[in-house]
């Protein structure tokens, strides 16, 4: 297949273009860096250098690609929790979730794809006893730092879900744990490894509709739909050869 991958230079990005190219699918990948170009074309990767909120520009490089898949794995968080930035960090990926899901969408209609699979969060439910599924409510109510969090993902994952002619998948992830993130190990409930975020992804191409819980089995949240209709494992972990090519590139000095 054809695939647009949004935010292939992330920690999940990266990973997910490894699988899709190992399993021969033609992937183009979009950066904002030029200078992390060489890491996608070390991968097999197209590499585009495309802006999210440059509307024109990005439905010219995905109409140019014909996708018959659209991957939005697109954050804006440099900064983490409890850190001096981390109030303007939510503020700018609340916008990325606003106007770059929209942009990235738009272009994904206009060029005809399919499907299209979006990367949400599993810890905005609205505060309640057991494990969320996907049908309880989210924390509308939120106050603070977390209602932005809560305005992003809400717009996020009505914009994929409500495209017209367009399969939408959405992948509520919980709390990320991994190389490349804040944590090593899994850092409170729902958690999940960016192995196995990335590869949820993987299977979403061609597999499920709707919404699903991708998180770990630590009892925040049900993934039992995911387990279902994708064949989610939150075992699952990239197989070493892989693993070490990904670390090499992501080690190699830019160029």
């Amino acid at each position: 297949m054809r695939i647009f991958l949004a935010g292939a230079t992330g920690v999940i990005g990266l990973r997910l273009a490894a699988l899709l190219r190992d399993a021969k699918h033609e992937v183009t990948g979009t950066t904002r860096n030029p200078a992390k170009a060489p890491m996608l074309q070390a991968l097999g990767v197209t590499p585009v250098v495309v802006d999210v909120f440059d509307a024109d520009a990005l439905a010219r490089v995905v109409a140019a690609v014909r996708p018959d898949v659209v991957i939005h794995q697109l954050t804006d968080l440099p900064s983490a929790p409890g850190t001096s930035g981390y109030p303007a960090a939510q503020e700018a990926n609340r916008r990325l979730r606003i106007e770059g899901t929209r942009n990235l969408v738009q272009a994904a209609k206009r060029a005809m794809a399919r499907r299209v699979i979006a990367q949400s969060i599993a810890f905005i439910y609205a505060p309640a006893d057991g494990a969320r599924d996907e049908d309880d409510p989210l924390d509308l109510a939120a106050e603070g730092v977390r209602q932005l969090t809560v305005q992003g993902i809400v717009a996020l994952e009505r914009e994929v879900l409500e495209a017209p002619d367009i399969s939408g998948v959405v992948l509520r992830y919980g709390y990320l744990y991994g190389p490349g993130t804040w944590y090593d190990a899994a850092p409170k409930p729902p958690s999940l490894h960016i192995d196995a975020a990335a590869h949820a992804a993987f299977v979403a191409v061609s597999n499920g509709t709707g919404v699903y819980n991708i998180a770990e089995g630590d009892g925040a949240v049900s993934s039992a739909r995911a387990t279902r209709d994708l064949g989610f494992d939150p075992a699952f972990r990239v197989p070493q050869p892989l693993a070490e090519k990904l670390r090499v590139i992501q080690s190699a000095p830019a160029r």
